[in-house]
């Protein structure tokens, strides 16, 4: 216990022995470690301060060089605005020589141009001297003498221009007539056909005069029964043995002419048979009139046409234009614009289709006020065809002006249609009507002596008086003359219209 006591004693002294030492030793290791401190600090302070002297004798070599640099440039420039002044003030000197010599230019024109207004208005007192002097001794003054010199100088360009109008025509004209006639003459003698010659009324032959009174019937029930179920005419006379039926409508005309057939043929004549008859033949000429518009469509190989279409065209059987059948003038114009078109590289299909329906309109006419031209075109329009062909159809008279070859080709084949030797027919009366009033349009025409009909009417001759008119008036005349035959009268082909200006000199020798 005592031991126990003991050692906790020498071990409470050993504890407040080494506190006081700490307590002692403490200061003097504070004041060693902060001896350090201060030691490092001051090391660092005089590196800093030694990097601060580099740092600053850096910037001053740099800012020497700086305005070493700038005071180099600076001293650049201002040798070369020393310079551009220099430069400047030559030009300066340069620029005011050049005013002085502009200057002295100037004056030096002033002067010259007052000698050239002196010189001039001493050549126009000259020049007015001239004139009068030339005045009096032309006997005409400026404004005669310029009206002269003007009338003799359009004198000269007049006839140079009729010169050159007469070659580049005589030209043309010979190539265009070569080159047709090759196609035309080709076109032809490919289609070299004939046909019947007809009249727009229909006659139906009696097998005696005796069948007149059975046709009249008891008061005249069964011609009026006729009349009124076929709506025609019929026109009996003394002509012997022959009854002619009258109407504007074709179709109506040949249903008449088949049921007359019918009946003389059957004997049995009252109101109950002709209904019947009417009923059976319009049947029949229905029919027939489909068969013929499909038969030309495919010998005019345009195929696809609609059944309105087709039974217009063939209603165009029973149609007559100068004794010629409009139908066949359809497929023969067909047939020939066909052969043109393949001549001249144009659209065959095209010209095929609207040749065969360029007369399309005549199947309506009668029901249409209007050209046959205008009806046609309008009617296709209103079916659906091409713009082409409608405006093909339009303009084969020339209702409108043909634009494409297709259209001219169109209009020929028509033509030649209907005006080669042996196409139409056409009365006597006709006929001297026509050149009567071909002559009557030519004589009409001011500076005209007189006009003849040759050719059988496909030229007009025209004498004119050589006093009143020259050659320029004479090409004006060829051309109001062929206006005026185209407006006024109706023909086929075409009129060559011939300007004849004769000059004759007689003298007697005594």
């Amino acid at each position: 216990m005592d031991m126990l006591i003991v050692a906790l004693i020498a071990v409470v002294l050993g504890g407040a022995i080494g506190v006081g030492f700490g307590f002692l030793l403490l200061p003097m290791l504070n004041k060693q470690k902060l001896e350090q401190e201060k030691a490092k600090a001051q090391q660092e302070l005089s590196e800093s301060l030694q990097k601060q002297k580099e740092l600053v004798l850096e910037a001053k070599t740099e800012a020497l060089k700086i305005k070493e640099n700038a005071d180099s440039h600076a001293e650049k420039m201002r040798a070369e605005i020393l310079s551009e002044q220099k430069r400047l003030s030559q030009r300066e000197e340069a620029l005011d020589k050049r005013y002085e010599t502009v200057e002295s230019k100037i004056q030096q024109l002033d002067l010259q141009g007052q000698a050239i207004v002196k010189q001039r208005e001493q050549v126009e007192g000259r020049v007015k001297e001239i004139n009068q002097k030339l005045e009096q001794v032309a006997e005409m003054t400026a404004e005669q003498a310029k009206e002269e010199l003007l009338s003799r100088v359009e004198s000269d360009i007049k006839e140079d221009a009729l010169r050159l109008i007469r070659e580049v025509e005589t030209a043309t004209k010979e190539e265009a007539d070569r080159k047709a006639r090759e196609i035309i003459t080709i076109a032809i003698q490919r289609m070299a056909t004939e046909h019947t010659s007809e009249v727009t009324t229909t006659s139906v032959p009696l097998p005696t005069d005796e069948m007149k009174g059975r046709i009249i019937g008891r008061e005249g029930r069964n011609i009026r029964a006729l009349e009124k179920a076929l709506g025609v005419d019929f026109i009996i006379d003394d002509t012997p043995e022959t009854i002619v039926i009258s109407s504007f409508d074709p179709i109506r005309r040949e249903v008449a002419r088949v049921t007359l057939s019918k009946l003389i043929q059957d004997g049995r004549i009252h109101p109950a048979r002709i209904e019947e008859m009417v009923e059976k033949s319009t049947k029949e000429v229905e029919k027939v009139i489909m068969e013929e518009g499909q038969k030309a469509a495919v010998e005019a190989k345009v195929p696809g046409l609609r059944a309105d279409v087709t039974r217009l065209l063939g209603s165009l059987k029973f149609r007559y234009s100068f004794g010629q059948s409009v139908l066949s003038n359809c497929i023969e114009a067909s047939h020939l614009a066909a052969l043109m078109a393949s001549e001249v590289g144009a659209d065959v299909a095209l010209c095929r289709k609207a040749a065969l329906l360029h007369d399309i309109g005549k199947a309506i006419d009668h029901k249409v006020e209007g050209g046959h031209a205008t009806i046609g075109a309008d009617l296709l329009q209103k079916l659906g065809f091409s713009d082409r062909v409608v405006y093909a159809v339009r303009a084969h008279h020339e209702d409108v002006p043909p634009k494409s070859p297709e259209d001219f080709i169109v209009m020929s084949a028509d033509a030649i249609s209907g005006a080669r030797p042996g196409a139409r027919h056409g009365t006597i009366e006709n006929y001297i009507e026509r050149l009567t009033k071909l002559e009557e349009i030519a004589n009409n025409v001011q500076g005209v002596q007189k006009s003849f009909a040759i050719q059988a009417g496909r030229e007009i001759r025209i004498m004119v008086n050589p006093e009143e008119v020259d050659d320029l008036k004479s090409k004006m005349i060829a051309i109001e003359v062929a206006k005026k035959i185209e407006e006024g009268l109706e023909y086929p082909g075409q009129i060559k219209v011939n300007v004849i200006r004769e000059t004759r000199a007689v003298e007697f020798a005594k």
